[in-house]
């Protein structure tokens, strides 16, 4: 299968409320690579690689976000797989 990779932006209450720590967990879960982190602007960004369906699913979740999170858009662009190891929480 092709491997999809897609970054990410999450606008809205997404900082401050645990939002990378149940991502990075997800992205385990799911099975995707790639890492989230928070930005200076309040936002969150993130970048995922894997199957497509993958990808999707963590999109998706994106989308709802962690408990107590407020999501109001996420941006989303295809980029070109760099063949990420893990899933992480990048500072």
């Amino acid at each position: 299968m092709a491997i999809k990779r897609v970054h990410a932006i999450v606008f809205g209450k997404v900082q401050g409320i645990y939002f990378r720590a149940y991502a990075q967990a997800e992205g385990t879960k799911i099975g995707v690579k790639g890492w989230v982190k928070n930005r200076s602007d309040g936002t969150v960004e993130a970048a995922v690689e894997g199957e497509p369906e993958q990808v999707e699913q963590m999109v998706a979740w994106l989308k709802q976000g962690s408990p107590g999170a407020q999501v109001l858009k996420v941006e989303i662009k295809e980029e070109r797989p760099v063949g990420e190891a893990q899933f992480n929480i990048r500072y």
